[in-house]
């Protein structure tokens, strides 16, 4: 197997593809979905190098890319690698105090945009910085501020880098690739304090294509990968560089709330996602088997227990089901499991590989047991991703899987803080030193801030070691831990735990208002709105319960004592949450400190 560095990348895969569809993409505004080859992929990398060069861009330069997922996403960043500049990706979300931080970090001069949102944030930037200088827009539906002189539309921008001069920089600095240049700076989404830049060089990508082709042996260019998380997010960033070195077709959805559509319309073999799109679909699944009645329910209820039983007790064990239940997995596999796949559009599932926070072992049991190929797994933006992850037989539940090949990892003895250690970890902190010499040991191990243990081989997280608070009463909580158990629950659809110098564990509860409406009409509670259902005694009882029963497993100092629903979700633009959904517990605590206070005086 050949490992091409990312400048080079494209273009040798379109020598060997050719023709065959390298990207499948739809706008939200065309219901057909269009292909590009892997020729004209590098077509039009080519031509986006060269307006590169043309505009003046020098080798070592930071190129932004404010969008969504977008064919052209993908053009701009390897046109960055081909002139041997750094990619600098930024969440389509982020706001311009956000993008302002980041333009002035890492001095980017030039910035692709996306949408009229991400054009308007931008040009309100630019219009006060000293470092911006230039924004290309993908989108030519956007309108262009009137005072606003110098943005240009990607279609024209990349016209005009057809010719020889332009063609024969771009040459020379492909040829002049190092693996040690930076290919890209990201920026971690700062739940704890102010962003960081994680400078990943080109060596970092290569290790990710060697060590991934010695795991996931599964897979080959046969494969179809949804393209779902944001390009930003360093886990759908490396799974797509390595999506493209194995010769996958990529589908690109541009709007995350058209993700169930266009996984439909796609039907993936492979998709990476955070818990969030799975909890979901369990609780759809789950809601569904809950409601049936009879022989329906009976044969769910079977389907699953049998589906259990054949792919973790035997498949997973690497040990042969008894022929009852080979012949009743089979039946159940091509019926009951079949529709439930077709309905969510993944029955052509090879694997689905999950990250980013924690999933219910309830829910990953679940997904097992019903043949859908979840693979957990851990990583970090400073790992380059993929530290572990489920090996295909023998993974432990309740892990993050197997460690990846030429990882080291160790626990650090005082608090049981995971160590990494290999070529996939950053080279720094870009602009902290001193940031950067605090995160690495003295033998070059980088602090991951997750505490947890390795037991043959096989890594378990314990908690998030930033993340532990510690009640007024001197004992520790793992706030994650008991949000992923409680947000298995239908009527949750997200938990902010609060217990950090307090007397006992509370907590925000953003209740699935679709789910708990349904259940005051069922039940004939009668509300005018959705609010008035908070205080409702038979829905708070209902709600106790359901919490109660999933705390069941937590020591009595763990468990929520009391909580609060809230009328409004938690978003990224109310500060609430990270660009990547996590929560920032400081401004949770921060913006509901009233509420909070109230709960623990009553």
């Amino acid at each position: 197997m050949n490992y091409y560095h990312l400048s080079i990348l494209v273009h040798r895969q379109a020598i060997k593809y050719g023709r065959k569809t390298a990207i499948k993409y739809r706008s939200p505004e065309e219901k057909k979905w269009k292909n590009i080859s892997w020729k004209k992929f590098s077509d039009y990398i080519m031509k986006t190098a060269w307006a590169m060069a043309e505009m003046g861009i020098k080798e070592g330069d930071k190129i932004a890319v404010y969008s969504q997922n977008t064919p052209q996403y993908l053009f701009a960043d390897f046109a960055s690698y081909a002139n041997r500049c750094v990619s600098v990706p930024i969440y389509a979300t982020s706001s311009p105090t956000q993008i302002e931080y980041i333009v002035n970090d890492a001095n980017v001069h030039t910035l692709f945009a996306g949408e009229q949102f991400q054009y308007n944030n931008a040009f309100k930037v630019q219009q006060k910085s000293s470092v911006l200088e230039k924004i290309i827009v993908f989108d030519k539906k956007v309108k262009f501020h009137p005072e606003d002189t110098t943005s240009i539309y990607f279609d024209d921008f990349i016209a005009t880098g057809e010719n020889s001069n332009a063609e024969v920089m771009v040459r020379v600095r492909m040829k002049a690739r190092k693996d040690d240049d930076v290919a890209c700076i990201m920026y971690t989404s700062g739940t704890t304090g102010e962003p960081k830049g994680v400078v990943l060089p080109h060596s970092c990508f290569l290790q990710v294509f060697r060590i991934h082709d010695m795991r996931l042996t599964m897979t080959s260019d046969k494969d179809l990968s949804m393209n779902f998380l944001p390009l930003a997010h360093i886990f759908e960033r490396a799974w797509t560089c390595y999506a493209i070195h194995k010769g996958m077709t990529i589908a690109i959805n541009q709007d995350a709330k058209e993700i169930q559509k266009s996984i439909k319309q796609v039907k993936p073999t492979i998709m990476c996602s955070v818990p969030r799109f799975w909890e979901k679909v369990y609780a759809g699944v789950h809601d569904k088997v809950s409601s049936s009645k009879g022989i329906m329910k009976w044969l769910f209820t079977d389907a699953i227990k049998t589906g259990k039983k054949y792919n973790l007790d035997y498949k997973n064990k690497n040990l042969r089901a008894p022929l009852g239940t080979r012949v009743k997995f089979f039946l159940y596999d091509n019926t009951i499991f079949r529709v439930l796949k077709m309905v969510v559009g993944i029955e052509k599932g090879n694997i689905f590989p999950c990250a980013g926070a924690p999933l219910s072992d309830a829910i990953i049991e679940f997904l097992q047991s019903v043949n859908i190929p979840i693979i957990i797994g851990y990583g970090l933006t400073e790992t380059t991703a993929t530290v572990s992850f489920y090996p295909e037989k023998e993974f432990v539940i309740d892990s993050v899987g197997t460690l990846m090949p030429e990882v080291e990892v160790r626990i650090d003895e005082s608090n049981n803080e995971i160590l990494v250690k290999g070529k996939t970890v950053m080279r720094e902190y870009y602009n902290k030193p001193e940031e950067t010499a605090k995160t690495f040991t003295e033998d070059g191990f980088f602090r991951t801030g997750d505490a947890g243990r390795i037991e043959n081989g096989v890594l378990y997280l314990t908690e998030r070691i930033k993340d532990l608070a510690k009640t007024a009463n001197g004992k520790y909580i793992a706030p994650q831990a008991i949000e992923t158990r409680v947000m298995e629950d239908k009527f949750v659809d997200m938990i902010a735990v609060i217990a950090d110098e307090r007397k006992f564990v509370s907590a925000l509860i953003v209740p699935d208002y679709k789910a708990l409406m349904e259940y005051a009409e069922a039940h004939n509670i009668q509300y005018n709105k959705v609010e008035d259902l908070f205080s409702n005694v038979d829905i708070l009882r209902m709600l106790d319960a359901r919490i109660e029963l999933l705390q069941a497993n937590f020591a009595p100092y763990e468990k929520i004592k009391k909580y609060r629903l809230l009328a409004e979700p938690f978003t990224m633009g109310g500060g609430e949450l990270t660009n990547t959904l996590k929560i920032k517990r400081r401004c949770v605590a921060e913006k509901y400190k009233d509420i909070i206070d109230k709960m623990y005086k009553e």
